[in-house]
């Protein structure tokens, strides 16, 4: 079966594991596993931030940076399309007690016009604005990466405004690598940053926040309350180790992958639009046939998507996904009838 549903499907590679297996740790609510401690001083460098908190996923860090960013009442501005948003369960209003404004920006991409007309007034019938949250790459939007230039003239409209900054960044090493751009550029304009090792860097288990000491030290705490310390998770924060000295260099093989398999997609019947490919997700719409019948009649011939609309499907690549896959793959989708 060739697994295209995510990129959170796949499982250590065996050097991975070998790495997993020498791992030293120890107890982390005591602050006494050295992988853990290595893999936050890692990151942190990475993106030229003060500190960083191992968690267990990009929602545990999402969530944490919204409620570290905010107080009850407060509101957060983000794409209505936005994972913190859309799939993450209702955490900001639950966890955080805020509101959100949710804006419709380019295939997930907001502008800082629309930030800036979208912040409240001062006004007791107002929830108060105080985060702003960005998604790259944008996961429903098929990958799409935000522009740099952009990014900074939102910073400057929260920097004007005295709002916080986050950026979920579950994909952000597709999008660097894909724009080749330096990480600590993006760094520097985020107040906290949320990054995955399970997506597209393979590791099995774990994402990091990032930001200044005093935050990351109340994000422990956050963490705390959500029931999230670790005892000898270095296994698992050697496996990201691990992934960010090997798996990184390889995700432009993943982004032509895609581009390959929407190559393959475009002159179908079945299919009416394929959005352009930036990374490693491929969104198409259907023609004539519903996501859940075309998901379904592809997982007969071998390969495994996931309808994301009414109207969409996905597929995503990732390291499991080897130039025979790749080609058995295409060669099923140029023989698929509807």
């Amino acid at each position: 079966m060739i697994d295209l549903r995510s990129d959170t499907v796949t499982k250590p590679t065996p050097e991975m594991m070998e790495a997993m297996q020498r791992a030293p740790v120890g107890d982390d609510v005591f602050s006494e596993d050295p992988s853990i401690n290595e893999l936050e001083e890692k990151v942190a460098s990475i993106f030229g931030k003060e500190a960083a908190l191992f968690c267990a996923s990009g929602t545990m860090t999402n969530q944490i940076a919204i409620k570290v960013n905010t107080s009850p009442q407060d509101e957060v501005i983000c794409d209505h399309n936005a994972h913190i948003y859309r799939y993450e369960g209702g955490g900001m209003m639950s966890n955080s007690l805020v509101s959100v404004r949710l804006l419709n920006g380019d295939r997930g991409r907001i502008t800082a016009e629309q930030v800036l007309e979208n912040i409240s007034p001062d006004d007791d019938h107002a929830a108060k604005t105080s985060l702003v949250s960005v998604e790259n790459t944008m996961n429903k939007g098929g990958g799409a990466c935000y522009d740099l230039k952009e990014v900074k003239k939102i910073k400057q409209v929260c920097d004007e405004h005295d709002l916080r900054f986050h950026l979920d960044g579950a994909r952000l090493f597709n999008a660097l690598t894909a724009k080749n751009e330096d990480p600590k550029a993006w760094g520097s304009i985020f107040d906290t940053i949320s990054v995955c090792f399970s997506k597209g860097l393979g590791a099995p288990v774990g994402s990091a926040v990032l930001g200044t000491k005093a935050d990351i030290k109340q994000a422990k705490r956050v963490r705390k309350a959500f029931g999230g310390g670790w005892r000898q998770a270095g296994y698992l924060a050697a496996a990201c180790i691990y992934a960010l000295d090997n798996h990184v260099d390889r995700l432009h093989e993943d982004h032509a992958k895609a581009l390959v398999l929407a190559n393959a997609l475009k002159d179908k019947s079945f299919i009416d639009d394929i959005l352009s490919i930036e990374t490693n997700i491929v969104i198409a719409s259907c023609d004539g046939i519903s996501p859940q019948d075309l998901v379904a009649k592809m997982g007969e011939k071998g390969i495994l998507c996931f309808p994301f609309s009414k109207t969409e499907f996905r597929m995503v690549t990732h390291l499991e996904i080897t130039d025979e896959k790749l080609d058995a793959a295409v060669d099923i989708i140029n023989n698929l009838e509807i």
